[in-house]
């Protein structure tokens, strides 16, 4: 006669709740850019997700105070001529972020400090160079160059 041994789980008897449509984030346009990206990234102060935009790529940077429906007419980030294929922040200033496109740059953001209020199209760097599309990779060795101690 053999017993079967069942191990329970510290778990069994928790569950979640959803939580409200207010602290969602609603109705954002995410890329449909088929690539392997995050998609997003955040900080303690913002999150940023690329967004679907003709004539270039685009991504929107938001509060993390500012949820629910998010209107099309929200300003976004836009200075690529091609696609973006990933963002990432800076790990020791919060507003300033680098984004990375399918048109062989990367460019390095400033974000005002209560978040967007106009559309930026002027980066405050633009690294050119690529031979190849700019992915993650080429993010992380970009901000490690600029946050070089001098």
């Amino acid at each position: 006669m053999s017993r079967k041994v069942v191990r329970t789980s510290k778990f069994r008897h928790v569950f979640g709740q959803a939580v409200k449509a207010d602290q969602c984030y609603d109705d954002i346009r995410i890329s449909q850019m088929t690539w392997d990206s995050n998609f997003c990234s955040v900080n303690p102060k913002f999150v940023a997700m690329i967004v679907d935009a003709s004539g270039g790529g685009a991504f929107i940077v938001l509060p993390l105070s500012k949820t629910g429906r998010i209107d099309m007419s929200y300003p976004t980030v836009c200075g690529h001529t091609g696609p973006v294929l990933d963002i990432e922040f800076c790990p020791h200033n919060d507003n300033i972020i680098a984004s990375g496109s399918e048109d062989c740059s990367v460019m390095i953001w400033e974000i005002p400090e209560g978040g967007l209020t106009t559309s930026l199209t002027d980066p405050v760097v633009k690294l050119d160079g690529h031979s190849k599309r700019v992915v993650r990779s080429y993010l992380s060795q970009a901000q490690l160059t600029l946050n070089k101690p001098k």
